[in-house]
């Protein structure tokens, strides 16, 4: 069975990062055990999971952007009032887990 399509998060994932996801799997998500195969330090192979979700977070910001920016073009347009653009914006912040953002 394969995968046509590719989960957008995955998108900008290189073979190396979707080796060790495979391999984070198959081990549990063990780093511990995840070390011992890599043949590198428990701190290496979190710092290196720690840069993975980095990379996936960049990805899910990046997607995120266009409903936003959709919402405050809405706004600048006078099609939406700002503090309904507020709102909007803050309840998908929140709903996506990204406060503060």
């Amino acid at each position: 069975m394969s995968i046509d399509i590719m989960p957008s998060w995955m998108e900008n994932l290189d073979d190396e990062d979707l080796a060790f996801i495979k391999k984070f799997v198959l081990c549990s998500g063990s780093l511990k055990e995840i070390a011992g195969e890599y043949g590198v330090t428990y701190p290496t192979v979190r710092l290196r999971l720690d840069r993975l979700i980095e990379k996936i977070n960049v990805q899910e910001d990046l997607e995120a952007a266009p409903y936003v920016k959709l919402v405050k073009k809405l706004a600048l347009d006078d099609k939406l009032d700002f503090d309904t653009a507020k709102i909007l914006i803050n309840a998908y912040n929140k709903e996506t887990g990204r406060e503060g953002k």
